[in-house]
């Protein structure tokens, strides 16, 4: 096993992507593939979810040791992560509300404080939750367990809008949607009202980032089961065999095209270790 002596010193290059245009569009994909894959398997192919949640976690767990192996960002091994990922999260947020019977109140306020520490112990030991620093394994493994909480958060708010509330899959779409695009536009404000030198990296990003990531996973559930759940449930009925196909080769292609072209890259020279 890994020392945390070993985890403090084994300095990597940047092990996530610059967080462009591509970086959103994939996250949404792949929370929409997410709920819909999940779906697929438990149902469709009437695997259970106990079946489900046990191979998606030991595909989780190879891919997630590959990724931690490798000395810089790979685009297949990440986005593959994050999808499974995705996945996982969802079957947890499922397994307690339908086999333990949790309500989805209980799991999206549990979810919420156990991300809230992850990312207190995180900045308590690193000093920083910045994606720019990702450069030591200890960081990317704080990293993958807070993206796990976020998903598993993002699946039980999505449910307990659309559900539970009664909200329906297309307006929880909108409210989530519409929350992501006042955190930009307040992202912005702040961003333009700064000096000149702090433009570029404004003390406010690391928080952006996170409030959008998690809202992302509650958007991509929605669209997911906006576009798969049957039209008497409030979808569009394309069903989540259909709709996991359609995400999974859109995924599969802009993966491809990133690994050819590396935009997504961040340089060497751009990581802030220490960044904030």
């Amino acid at each position: 096993m890994m020392s945390i002596k070993s985890l403090q010193i084994r300095q990597m290059l940047n092990k996530v992507p610059e967080v462009t245009i591509y970086f959103w569009i994939i996250k949404v994909l792949c929370t929409t593939v997410g709920e819909t894959a999940a779906d697929y398997l438990n149902e469709t192919l009437h695997f259970g979810l106990t079946w489900t949640s046990l191979v998606m976690g030991v595909l989780l767990v190879v891919v997630l040791f590959f990724q931690l192996k490798a000395r810089k960002y790979i685009p297949s091994f990440y986005w593959l992560a994050v999808v499974l990922i995705s996945v996982v999260g969802t079957l947890i947020t499922d397994n307690l509300s339908d086999n333990f019977g949790v309500p989805l109140e209980t799991t999206t306020w549990v979810f919420s404080v156990m991300l809230v520490l992850t990312f207190t112990v995180w900045y308590a030991v690193e000093k920083t939750l910045s994606v720019h620093s990702i450069v030591t394994t200890r960081r990317e493994a704080f990293y993958w367990l807070a993206i796990l909480f976020t998903f598993a958060l993002g699946t039980a708010a999505g449910d307990l809008s659309a559900e539970k509330f009664g909200l329906g899959y297309l307006t929880s779409v909108f409210i989530f949607a519409g929350l992501i695009a006042i955190i930009t536009i307040v992202h912005f404000i702040v961003k333009g009202r700064l000096p000149a030198e702090h433009k570029h990296q404004p003390r406010n990003a690391v928080l952006i980032f996170w409030l959008a990531y998690i809202l992302t996973r509650p958007l991509g559930a929605s669209i997911g089961d906006y576009l798969s759940q049957a039209r008497a449930d409030g979808g569009l009925g394309l069903g989540t065999t259909a709709t996991s196909a359609l995400f999974l080769s859109t995924i599969l292609g802009l993966v491809i095209y990133l690994t050819l072209t590396r935009k997504d890259e961040i340089p060497p020279e751009s990581i802030q270790a220490d960044a904030v």
